[in-house]
């Protein structure tokens, strides 16, 4: 029996990845790094600043995500996010100039709290992929 399902994300501009052999899927949700499995029970949860890990059989995908909505349902996987990227092709100069506009957005004074700690989410996990 196979234990591969669908994955797709989404962003603005396109169908960002379409995989129907995901073998597991590790998000950053609200609630905590959330793995899905085939036939994990239908849920909707909401994405923080984090790495989507997208395994099948031979391969292994990290994405840095910004935001965004999940849907699991009759194995099949949705992501719906406003910014995504591959790890991959993050370089340290791209990641600096995240980091810095994330910075710059934390410190400006209409920031409320909520908004301030996702963007400190975002900085501490692009400063982690500058570490690897």
């Amino acid at each position: 029996m196979s234990e591969e399902f669908k994955v797709e994300i989404v962003n603005p501009e396109k169908s960002f990845l379409s995989k129907e052999n995901a073998t597991e899927v590790v998000l950053p949700a609200f609630e905590g790094e959330m793995g899905i499995l085939k036939d994990h029970i239908s849920i909707i949860s909401f994405l923080k600043p984090g790495i989507i890990k997208v395994y099948s059989k031979s391969e292994e995908n990290k994405y840095f995500v910004e935001d965004g909505i999940v849907e699991f349902r009759d194995n099949n996987l949705s992501i719906l996010t406003s910014s995504i990227y591959n790890v991959s092709d993050l370089d340290r100069n791209k990641i600096d100039q995240i980091v810095k506009e994330a910075e710059k957005e934390s410190n400006e004074d209409n920031v409320d709290d909520q908004k301030r700690y996702l963007i400190d989410q975002k900085i501490e996990v692009l400063k982690s992929l500058q570490l690897s």
